[in-house]
C-alpha cells in the first residue's frame, strides 16, 4: 500500500528544512508568519504575477527562493475563513495534501491573518491530508518509477498551529475514524479473489486488537438459527458464509446499544438471474455497506466511545452453480417469514432480512442502522451525491441527516407507506423478494422493514455513494469509504456519554 504520510503537530516556526506551505486568504492576505517564511516576498510578487487571490481550493507553488533553507513554497488558498465550516477544513485539508505531491518533509503553517485557526480545525486540516494521500496500490509490483524500488516513501507532515497541545487532542479524536475509512475503502477496494466471506468476516475480528469483542458464526449454526433468507444467497458459492457479530461496549453496564447492520455480498454476479458482463467487475464492491460497519466500529473503538455498540456483518458470496437458488424459489427467514424470490439479483435484502432480525431478538437495540449498496434505483434517483434513508422513525432520520450535513456524507430521506408495501406481496409466500419495475429502491426498503418490527431503524442505499463517484479534494479513490464520519458523528452528536 502507499505509505501513509506522518501527522505530527508544533507551535509556529521557521521551517529548516523541504516545503513549506501557507494559507492564503481571499485577496491574497497571508498572516505574519507566512511572509516571515517567504522574508523575499517571492509570494505576493508571484500572487500578482498569476491572478492568485486566495480562493478556496486554487494553489500555487513555486520554487524557493535563494537563499530560502526550503525547496519550494505553496499557497493554498482559504477563501474566507470566517465562513469555512467543518467539512471546509478538512477539505481544505485535502488541498494541502494535493500540494504536498513528492515532498518528504512538509511544513504546513495553519495561521492566518486576522483569523485564529483553533485545534479543531488545525487537526481537521491533518485529516484531510491524510484522507487525500490514501491509494490503494498494493498489487502493483513497481510503485515508485523514481526509484525503482517498489515502495513509495512515508512523507513527515508537521502542521504548525497557534495551540498545538489543543491540535494533538482534537487529531488524537480524528485520528481512528480517518483510519476507519481508509479500512473502508481498503475492503471494497479489494478484489473479490482475495476477500471471500470468511475472510471479510475475519476483517472484522480483527477489532478484537481494539478492544471490541467478536464472533463469527458458520454455516451450520446460522442454519440452526433458521437463517433460510441469507443461505439462500450463499448456497450457489462454493465459498461459505459468515455472520460477523462485532460488540463495543464503552457506554454504561445493560444500556442497550445502538447497531449498525451491513450488507457484505463480496461479489454478486446476480446469480440465476445474471448480471450483463459490462462492468460486472465493480461487484467486488457489492460490500460497501459491510466495509462502512466494520469502519465504524473502528473508529468507536479506537477513539474509545463512550457508547454500546454493535455491527452485524452478513457476508456471503452470490454466484452460479447448479446449486444455486433459482427464481421462483421459496424460503424461510429467522424471522419464521417466507419469501418468494422471483429474481435472484435482489439478494442484498435477502441477506439483511435475517442479519436485521438477528440483531434486533438478540441485542434489543436502541435504534438499527443497515448499510447497503442495495439498488440501482437509488443511484438513478439521486446519482453519486447524496446516499437514500428510509427510516421508521422520524427524530432518526433528522438526527442522520443532521450528522450528514456536518460530514458532508449526505442522505436524502425518501418515502416509505401501505401502498408501496403492498407490492412485495406475494401471491405464493408472505412476500416477493421484488416490487415490480418503479420504485424499486422504495420496495427495497419496504422488504427490509418487515424485519425489524417497532425498533427505530434507517436503511441507508449507499449504491452510488460507497464506491464509483467523481473523485473530490479528499478521496481520489474508487472506494470512498462512504458512512463511516456520517455513522461515527451520529452517535457523537446524539448517542454517547
Amino acid at each position: 500500500m502507499a505509505a501513509r504520510p506522518t501527522i505530527s503537530f508544533a507551535r509556529i516556526a521557521a521551517p529548516k528544512r523541504g516545503v513549506g506551505i501557507v494559507l492564503a486568504a481571499d485577496g491574497g492576505g497571508l498572516s505574519d508568519a507566512a511572509n516571515a517564511m517567504d522574508p523575499g516576498t517571492a509570494l505576493p510578487r508571484a500572487f500578482s504575477a498569476t491572478s492568485f487571490s486566495g480562493k478556496s481550493g486554487k494553489s500555487l507553488d513555486l520554487l524557493a527562493p535563494a537563499g530560502s533553507p526550503l525547496d519550494r513554497l505553496v499557497a493554498v488558498g482559504v477563501g474566507q475563513p470566517a465562513n469555512i465550516d467543518e467539512y471546509g477544513w478538512l477539505k481544505l485539508g485535502g488541498a494541502v495534501g494535493a500540494a504536498v505531491r513528492s515532498a518528504t518533509e512538509v511544513a504546513v503553517l495553519a495561521d492566518l491573518p486576522g483569523y485564529k485557526v483553533s485545534g479543531q480545525q488545525a487537526a481537521a486540516i491533518a485529516g484531510g491530508i491524510l484522507l487525500r494521500a490514501y491509494a490503494f496500490d498494493k498489487y502493483k509490483t513497481k510503485k515508485d518509477e523514481d526509484d525503482g524500488k517498489g515502495e513509495s516513501k512515508a512523507v513527515k507532515i508537521v502542521v504548525q498551529c497557534a495551540d498545538a497541545a489543543a491540535a494533538k487532542r482534537a487529531f488524537a479524536e480524528l485520528e481512528p475514524v480517518i483510519e476507519g475509512v481508509c479500512l473502508a475503502r481498503d475492503l471494497v477496494n479489494e478484489p473479490a479473489n482475495v476477500l471471500g466471506p470468511v475472510e471479510l468476516a475475519e476483517q472484522a475480528r480483527k477489532l478484537e486488537a481494539l478492544g471490541a469483542t467478536v464472533e463469527i458464526l458458520t454455516e451450520k449454526e446460522m442454519r440452526k438459527l433458521g437463517m433460510g433468507s441469507l443461505l439462500g444467497v450463499a448456497q450457489g458459492s462454493a465459498r461459505p458464509p459468515r455472520l460477523a457479530i462485532v460488540q463495543w461496549n464503552g457506554g454504561k453496564p445493560k444500556q442497550a446499544p445502538v447497531a449498525f447492520v451491513g450488507k457484505g455480498v463480496v461479489f454478486d454476479t446476480g446469480g440465476n438471474s445474471m448480471k450483463p458482463a459490462a462492468g460486472m467487475e465493480d461487484m467486488k464492491g457489492d460490500m460497501g455497506g459491510a466495509a462502512a460497519v466494520i469502519g465504524v466500529m473502528h473508529a468507536l473503538a479506537g477513539r474509545k466511545a463512550k457508547v454500546n455498540a454493535v455491527g452485524i456483518i452478513g457476508c456471503v458470496e452470490n454466484s452460479v452453480d447448479g446449486n444455486a437458488q433459482r427464481p421462483g424459489d421459496i424460503v424461510t427467514s429467522m424471522s419464521g417469514q417466507t419469501i418468494e424470490v422471483l429474481n435472484t439479483d435482489a439478494e442484498g435484502r435477502l441477506v439483511l432480512a435475517d442479519a436485521l432480525w438477528y440483531c434486533n431478538e438478540r441485542f434489543k437495540p436502541q435504534f438499527m442502522v443497515d448499510l447497503a449498496t442495495l439498488t440501482g434505483a437509488i443511484m438513478v434517483a439521486l446519482g453519486h451525491q447524496h446516499a437514500g434513508l428510509f427510516s421508521n422513525n422520524d427524530e432518526l432520520a433528522a438526527r442522520m441527516t443532521t450528522a450528514g450535513q456536518s460530514t458532508f456524507e449526505r442522505v436524502w430521506r425518501m418515502p416509505l407507506g401501505a401502498d408501496y408495501d403492498k407490492l412485495i406481496d406475494s401471491k405464493n409466500a408472505d412476500m416477493k423478494n421484488i416490487g415490480g419495475r418503479y420504485g424499486g429502491s422504495i420496495t427495497a426498503a419496504q422488504f427490509l422493514q418487515r424485519f425489524v418490527k417497532d425498533t427505530p431503524w434507517a436503511h441507508l442505499d449507499i449504491a452510488g455513494t460507497a464506491s464509483g463517484g467523481a473523485s473530490n479534494e479528499i478521496s481520489q479513490s474508487w472506494a470512498t469509504g462512504f458512512g463511516v464520519r456520517l455513522l461515527d458523528r451520529l452517535v457523537r452528536d446524539s448517542y454517547e456519554g
